[in-house]
């Protein structure tokens, strides 16, 4: 029996394990140096002035939202595909989701769409840098500046991700980033949120740690805040990996363009397209599949094979909840997004496959797909 391929490993060595080991250690496990080390790390990398690390993803695009007041009868838009805690922290601080379909090259927002979705209720734009590559995020930029929005970057896919040499989760208002054992670099569960707004980012800082302010040496709670705290033992797992992280997208664009090269022929998938100017940082390596293929079935065989492959993200107003709340006709508004759920297939990367490992991969796909 063939060792099996899973979708993602993430590659945690002995110095990783080590650093964790010495925090355990210590006793001081929650939010400490190794968090403020981090927070540095990532702010002097991507040219930043401010990172606040958090307990994850989703909690660093819920504290953007609530930091810059968004609430009841608010609407924000996003695009329609996506995770969905994109959309789900919207719902949590009670504004309205109001979708935008995407390029089916990109996996991106359209953001030639985006205008026309703007209200007198839009109070943001929250776009993806989906599986690791930009959006058009200056196109994007100048749109919300015309209509004075903020924009809160969700580039949990794409930490070291850039445009025209800019790192994603630069441009906007906030950035969000997730340290989830699918992305290049983790902490297990963690988030990072990035902003050059000092009164944004000392709110993320009360928010994080249950609305606590320091005046004068004295503890005051000064706002409703939550635990969203990172602890420092994450804060050591993830720090040794970050600073490998150039290497780590590297090695991912390498496994890209192996794939790139060896489906170039198959008529029946649709790759990813990179545009001139981008990084991508290779989140997942994500394909369309044709509309006569069964993508569920294709998933299913390739599990029997060894090789773990899976649908890349959802149409999020097409999920159960969504579609209940807002009814929306989604082979109608937003067809690409359908379409990318629909036929979506994710295959295997991370840093640790070899060259085998794809030739494996393609040989499998091409044989499932002959069927």
């Amino acid at each position: 029996m063939m060792d099996r391929i899973p979708l993602m490993v993430p590659n945690i060595t002995e110095e990783d394990i080590a650093a964790v080991a010495v925090v355990l250690r210590s006793g001081n496990l929650v939010q400490g140096p190794n968090v403020e080390a981090l927070e540095n790390a990532v702010a002097e990398y991507l040219h930043a002035k401010y990172v606040i690390a958090v307990s994850n993803g989703t909690a660093s695009l819920h504290l953007a939202l609530v930091a810059l007041g968004i609430g009841s009868g608010d609407e924000v838009i996003v695009p329609a595909f996506s995770f969905v805690a994109t959309a789900n922290v919207v719902e949590i601080v009670g504004a309205r989701c109001v979708f935008v379909d995407i390029d089916l090259d990109t996996f991106n927002i359209d953001v030639s769409l985006v205008e026309e979705a703007i209200t007198e209720r839009t109070k943001a734009i929250m776009p993806v840098h989906e599986f690791g590559l930009a959006c058009d995020i200056s196109e994007l930029m100048e749109i919300a500046r015309k209509h004075g929005l903020p924009v809160i970057e969700d580039a949990a896919c794409a930490l070291g991700a850039t445009k025209n040499g800019k790192f994603v989760g630069t441009f906007g208002d906030v950035g969000s980033f997730s340290l989830h054992p699918r992305k290049a670099t983790t902490s297990g569960e963690g988030g990072l949120l990035v902003t050059d707004d000092e009164e944004l980012a000392k709110q993320f800082r009360i928010l994080r740690n249950h609305g606590i302010e320091s005046h004068d040496g004295q503890t005051q709670f000064t706002a409703a805040g939550f635990n969203y705290r990172m602890t420092d033992f994450q804060a050591a797992l993830v720090r040794g990996q970050f600073a490998r992280i150039e290497s780590i997208i590297e090695r991912r664009n390498n496994l890209a363009e192996l794939y790139e090269r060896g489906l170039s022929a198959t008529k029946s998938i649709h790759l990813p397209i990179v545009p001139n100017g981008y990084r991508h940082t290779w989140q997942t390596f994500h394909t369309v599949v044709d509309k006569q293929i069964d993508r569920d079935t294709v998933i299913r065989e390739l599990a029997s094979k060894g090789v773990g492959t899976n649908y890349g993200a959802q149409c999020i107003p097409f999920e159960r909840y969504y579609q209940q709340k807002y009814q929306l006709d989604c082979g109608k508004l937003f067809p690409n997004a359908l379409s990318a759920y629909e036929k979506g297939l994710a295959l295997p990367l991370y840093e640790l496959m070899e060259l085998k490992d794809v030739q494996r991969v393609l040989l499998e796909l091409d044989a499932v797909l002959d069927n």
